[in-house]
């Protein structure tokens, strides 16, 4: 299931400000990721045309089953990514900046292998 990454950004957020605030609004993903309100709604949209999450009649998004698969996959590829570049020295706030970008590229072997290999 390849999508874009900008989508993929969008439920990666989604699923980020569930777990700290237990619901999001498109207001909430605006702020988190500093786009505009027309930018995420336009977003929202497509990712609700495919299937990837559902709104509330009061606006709360949730993340469907194909949305939350994607979500889960991009935060874990982040969290090992930033976590792995601090080990090596790099600094927080660009370990996240960089493991942003190559959590969308990485193949899935190379993921496994630096997976496995952060394990021992």
């Amino acid at each position: 299931m390849k999508i874009q990454e900008s989508a993929e950004n969008y439920l990666e957020t989604i699923l980020v400000l569930q777990n700290r605030k237990g619901h999001v609004r498109a207001v909430d993903i605006a702020t988190e990721l500093s786009f505009s309100k027309p930018s995420v709604s336009v977003a929202m949209k497509n990712l609700r045309e495919n299937g990837y999450i559902e709104v509330d009649a009061d606006g709360s998004i949730h993340l469907l089953s194909p949305g939350r698969e994607i979500a889960e996959r991009i935060y874990e590829r982040h969290t090992l990514l930033s976590n792995w570049l601090c080990t090596l020295g790099v600094d927080p706030k660009i370990a996240a900046e960089d493991a942003c970008r190559i959590e969308h590229v990485l193949s899935e072997e190379s993921f496994e292998a630096l997976k496995k290999h952060t394990k021992q």
